[in-house]
């Protein structure tokens, strides 16, 4: 069964162009909204979730809290513009397994989700 991923980001094109590194090796749902992202991880089989820091009204780090409360054995790899230490420093203290700086090469996005998989 091929795997799932949820990637939370609130700019479409940033949507588009990680459905089409990934499309091909997995199923990719896309959200634009850490409250549409909490909606789909309650109704939805997701294996892996890439989410954005900065979103309006709910960032990541918000998203990433509320999901750990019935989702918490799900790894996130959070997905970024910032390059602020702090927010690597934070992401990594509230569980994630990765953090990539946007933009991103296709072939290292694609290198730490598989790591990620051979990990489960």
């Amino acid at each position: 069964m091929e795997k799932r991923i949820l990637v939370v980001d609130d700019d479409e094109m940033n949507l588009r162009r990680t459905k089409v590194i990934l499309g091909k090796d997995y199923e990719v749902l896309m959200v634009n909204s850490g409250f549409a992202a909490l909606d789909t991880l309650k109704k939805e089989k997701i294996d892996l979730v890439l989410l954005d820091i900065e979103m309006p009204k709910m960032d990541g780090f918000e998203t990433f809290r509320r999901m750990k409360e019935f989702a918490g054995n799900i790894p996130v790899i959070f997905l970024t513009a910032s390059g602020w230490k702090d927010d690597v420093v934070n992401a990594v203290h509230l569980g994630a397994v990765n953090y990539l700086k946007k933009p991103f090469q296709p072939r290292e996005l694609q290198r730490r989700v598989a790591l990620e998989f051979e990990k489960a």
